[in-house]
């Protein structure tokens, strides 16, 4: 991957230099993701690594499982590639490399074999643990007013914000076309932002993974023909952690818009935890309580749900982000600014109010009906 940018010019309205050689490399990506996930979605159906709908489910008929590996293979080969070419540092790549594929090795097992809770969390807490040690931890934090270095106590907050990132991108991934079009969002809209703080490598990087995520969106926009799985969406989530931590270790500034452009999943998926944590709930166990699927299930629709929140995303988050970048002193400001109105809606839409229905598995009829409805 080769190129840089020019980056954003102070105003609302700015401008930002792409090579051509990484706008090529960008639809590249895409190019590739959108054919491997084919050949992904013909091998989990041989297999029958299918999600079967139940009680909890926003589907009704059994869809692959396990496409988001596609996203995983394509865009670490770019950082590969990056790495190679000196536009990634080698501290950085493997940092994504290595949790990478923890986090993505653990994920396929669990949509293929069911891993347990205890043993994903380890690997998880391993996968976030490497990472800070190659990025050697995180940086300081930016208050507005001054620039805090916390110390130990930050490595332990970072350790498990990045474990949390993982687990809240897995929760979030519920119905058609939202983790990945989330992963298009603020992958695309964080590479002109890093751009625009002069972080030319880290903004390739969030580039690239915009265009492997449309290419996994081309099969898993509404109706899904395959789902992102475990495999995907820990990965995802890892990433945007890894992404936002090296970000801030350069530009301290920067902690406040990631937290911004990540806020629709932050929020919903916390607030979620928090009132089922209240009611006695396990924190792992499945459910449908997020305020997105009680927003599918009024809506009746996935896909509107999905527009909706990209249309947050671009409309008033980047915004929002965009000016925690050229005014940081501002940056609290804006993300308060950002979150409040998603915690109200988080809880307008009864976010970790549980009214799912016991589960109900098709019959096996109906399994190698859908199977064969697939092919």
């Amino acid at each position: 991957m080769s190129g840089y940018f020019t980056g954003l010019v102070p105003g609302f309205v700015g401008t930002i230099g792409l090579t051509s050689g990484i706008a090529v490399f960008i639809l590249v990506e895409f190019l590739v993701t959108a054919l491997f996930t084919a050949l992904v979605r013909r091998y989990l159906l041989r297999r029958r690594i299918l999600d079967i709908p139940n009680g909890r489910s926003s589907h009704s008929f059994p869809i692959p499982r396990g496409g988001g590996l596609s996203i995983v293979v394509v865009f670490l080969l770019a950082v590969l590639l990056s790495a190679q070419t000196g536009v990634v540092s080698n501290s950085l790549s493997w940092a994504l490399i290595g949790g990478g594929l923890l986090v993505a090795g653990v994920g396929f097992l669990d949509d293929y074999l069911r891993v347990p809770a205890r043993l994903r969390l380890l690997t998880h807490f391993a996968a976030a643990g490497w990472a800070l040690w190659w990025l050697n931890g995180i940086g300081p934090l930016h208050l507005g007013w001054t620039i805090w270095d916390w110390g130990w106590v930050g490595q332990v907050v970072g350790l498990v914000a990045l474990v949390w990132m993982i687990n809240l991108y897995n929760f979030m991934d519920g119905i058609d076309g939202l983790a990945g079009t989330e992963a298009l969002c603020v992958s695309a809209l964080g590479g002109l932002l890093l751009a625009s703080s002069a972080l030319g490598g880290l903004a390739e990087g969030a580039l690239a993974l915009a265009g492997a995520s449309a290419g996994f969106l081309v099969w898993n926009w509404p109706p899904a023909k395959i789902f992102m799985g475990d495999v995907g969406s820990g990965f995802l989530g890892f990433v945007f952690g890894v992404l936002a931590i090296a970000s801030a270790k350069e530009r301290p500034l920067l902690s406040w818009p990631w937290l911004i452009l990540l806020s629709v999943f932050i929020v919903d998926s916390t607030v979620t935890l928090i009132r089922r944590l209240i009611r006695g709930t396990l924190w792992y166990e499945a459910h449908c309580s997020h305020a997105y699927q009680h927003a599918a299930r009024r809506w009746g629709s996935h896909s509107r749900v999905t527009v909706t929140i990209a249309a947050v995303n671009v409309a008033w988050l980047f915004p929002l982000a965009w000016g925690a970048c050229v005014w940081p002193g501002l940056g609290p400001l804006f993300a308060l600014v950002a979150l409040a109105p998603l915690v109200y809606l988080a809880f307008r839409y009864d976010a970790g109010q549980d009214t799912s229905a016991a589960p109900v598995a098709p019959s096996a009829t109906e399994v190698r009906a859908a199977v064969g409805s697939q092919a």
